[in-house]
Parts: C-alpha cells; structure tokens; sequence
C-alpha cells in the first residue's frame, strides 16, 4: 500500500486528508492511503522517512515549508529560487526531493479576477506560503510589498505603519498569516480596512472557516474576495502530478 501525507504542526483542521481521501474513492484509487504526520519539531522529520513503509511523498504546511529544506536531497529549481517546500517525493531510490505547487494553485485560483489597474499587491506575512504567493506576483508583473510586524531588510510595511494610501495604492491584498483559522475565527490582520474598496481583491490563504474576518471586510466594501480554497485544490493536484511521476 504506498503512504501519502501532509507533514506540519498542529493539523487536525487540515482539509489536504479529507480531499485526498475523497479524490481516492472517486477515482477508485486502492493501492493509496494519505494520512497526517503532525509533529511538535521538525528534527522529528527523518524519524517520520525511517519508519514509514511504502511513503511516497509528503505535503508540507505551516511551520515547515522552509523548515524542512535541510532534510532534502533535492530541491527542484523553482522551489529553491522561492525559497520555500510544500509538496516532496521520495523515489524509488530513496532520495527526498523537494518542490513548491503553491505558485501553481495561487495563479490557477487569482488569474481571473485580475484587471490592469490590479498591478499592487501588498503581501500580510512572511512565512513559507508567503514566498509562493511573492514569486507568482513577480511572474505576473505585479509590484508587491510584504507587511509583517516588524520593519526590516526586505520589509516595506509594519502593520503599525500601514496607512489608509498604503491600501488604496495597493488594490490586491494576500493574508499569508494564519490568523482567522478556525477556531480563532474573530482574529484578523489588522490593517486600515476602511480604505479597502470595489476595485480591491482580497486573497484569504485560509479556507477553514470559508469566509474569514478578512474577507468579510472585504465583502462589506464590495471588493472581490478569494478564499484559500480552490489553490488548496489545484496545489493538491499538482502534487499528485508529482508523485505519479517516474
């Protein structure tokens, strides 16, 4: 029976086991299982590789996406100039090879709410998802800015910073943080949502719960709003594509 799963850090919400377990049972897949391997640390990792019989690849979620890169015997040249891992595929000879299908699912799902005036794009976070969403804007020659908490090399916004202008000049706006995940679903970035108009699209990561305080400030303003959804999807895909290779 060959193994799949999702490899992060408090993961029960998941939503990767659900789809590919009803994926599987669509396609009448019976030689495939995909289970969670949550893990409190990542120096956990190569325990999960040694012990699993028949693993053939991994989903990687929150906090490991660059975590994991270390661990890796290869990583595929996108992933490597994104700077971050979400998807690996063990071969038949045992090498864990790393590569990132969130660029993929991100362009697949915000392609066709794009206009011409949607040519800034502020980033809410720095994590490993962050780095995807960076790399697929600069493909679509979108300008972008990452906002975190603190300013430094690299980072144009602090969240203490960021103006009412900072977000009219910016009309594509990404929450890459976790923050509205369910249970915590009061919780969002905050940003002067006042400035946020119908000519904004405001891209959640976050699909569980489907609408998160973000996005339902976006919906009161008129703005198009994009939950994380339909990447999760198309990433997953991708990464079948992956692991059936060979």
């Amino acid at each position: 029976m060959n193994k799949l799963g999702l490899l992060g850090k408090n993961i029960s919400y998941s939503f990767s086991r659900t789809y590919f377990k009803e994926k599987f049972k669509k396609e009448q897949i019976t030689n495939t299982t995909y289970e969670n391997f949550d893990i409190e640390s990542i120096d956990l990792f190569p325990s999960i590789i040694k012990n699993t019989q028949n693993l053939k690849g991994m989903n990687v979620t929150i906090p490991y996406k660059q975590a994991v890169m270390p661990f890796l015997d290869e990583i595929n040249e996108k992933a490597a100039k994104i700077g971050a891992v979400n998807t690996i595929k063990i071969t038949k000879s045992g090498k864990l090879v790393g590569y990132n299908t969130d660029c993929y699912g991100f362009k697949k799902s915000i392609k066709q709410h794009l206009k011409p005036q949607h040519n800034k794009a502020l980033i809410l976070g720095t994590g490993g998802a962050s780095k995807a969403i960076a790399y697929t804007l600069n493909e679509l020659n979108i300008n972008f800015n990452y906002v975190s908490r603190n300013i430094r090399n690299g980072i144009t916004f602090s969240y203490d910073t960021l103006t009412k202008k900072d977000i009219e000049n910016h009309l594509i706006i990404v929450n890459c943080t976790p923050l509205g995940t369910f249970p915590n679903i009061e919780d969002c970035p905050n940003i002067p949502y006042s400035a946020i108009t119908k000519n904004h699209v405001l891209f959640d990561l976050i699909y569980n719960p489907e609408e998160t305080k973000f996005l339902n400030h976006g919906k009161q303003k008129g703005a198009t709003i994009i939950n994380g959804l339909k990447m999760l999807e198309q990433q997953a895909e991708k990464a079948w594509d992956i692991w059936k290779l060979d």
